[in-house]
């Protein structure tokens, strides 16, 4: 309740950097919200952790829209999503997000956009009013780190699936050392389908997580592993081809 008035604000939560950020600094200024999380059901635990932890901080309430699974439209399509086909965006985060604003007419949805990004119109359609509070305030990746550490507050490295086609390859690396059973269900799924997340020639490594998995038991380091570690790199951002739904 805002001002006496029915309309409603909603922060995306994805439990990243920049979503944390939004949450916990909107509320300290007191403006009233809840969070909307849509999940895929592939998340590392450390998200649900995070999502679950920073809620309870801001002591703001978490929707979580109902929608498909990863795992559930990887078995129906027989296919795992790629560059091309972005399905696992669009009907696990967009789609249900949408329901639940078109149930909720008037709403304002907070999103975690940056002022050193560029802009973009809203992703959910006309179904709610948009506000991009963190260029409201004139917040770039250094505000936003600075911020987060100010306040002691630490993000995930990952906010995507545990198995995304637009991960680096040392994620990958991460992924196999530190969720072995993350990456064995991804082996298998590849097997399934008959596809791999990596795309063919995307770098000199293999594409299939079966022989990348190889690769890594031999000693072979990625470039870029040792820095993963750093949680407060201003430079430690996914790239723009990355899926930004899951980021924010």
């Amino acid at each position: 309740m805002r001002g006496g008035s029915q309309v409603k604000q909603y922060v995306a939560f994805s439990g990243g950097k920049d979503s944390t950020a939004l949450l916990l600094r909107l509320v300290e200024q007191g403006e009233e919200c809840e969070a909307i999380f849509t999940p895929t059901g592939n998340e590392l635990p450390a998200v649900l952790s995070h999502i679950e932890e920073t809620s309870k901080a801001a002591g703001v309430e978490v929707h979580v829209p109902a929608g498909p699974s990863l795992m559930e439209l990887i078995e129906g399509y027989g296919a795992l999503p790629n560059w091309r086909q972005r399905w696992c965006t669009r009907q696990i985060k967009i789609e249900p997000c949408i329901e639940f604003l078109r149930s909720r007419p008037g709403s304002v949805l907070c999103v975690g956009l940056r002022a050193d990004e560029e802009e973009r119109q809203g992703l959910y359609g006309d179904w709610a009013e948009y506000r991009y509070p963190l260029r409201e305030w004139g917040w770039g990746l250094p505000e936003v780190w600075g911020y987060l550490r100010d306040r002691g507050v630490s993000v995930p490295k990952r906010t995507d699936c545990a198995l995304c086609y637009g991960q680096r390859l040392s994620e990958w690396f991460d992924l196999w050392r530190s969720h072995p059973e993350k990456y064995a269900e991804g082996v298998t799924l590849e097997d399934m389908t008959g596809h791999t997340f990596r795309s063919p020639g995307r770098d000199t490594w293999p594409a299939g997580l079966r022989e990348l998995r190889e690769k890594f038991e031999s000693g072979e380091l990625p470039r870029g592993v040792e820095r993963q570690g750093n949680l407060f790199a201003e430079d430690c951002d996914k790239p723009e081809t990355a899926c930004r739904v899951c980021s924010f």
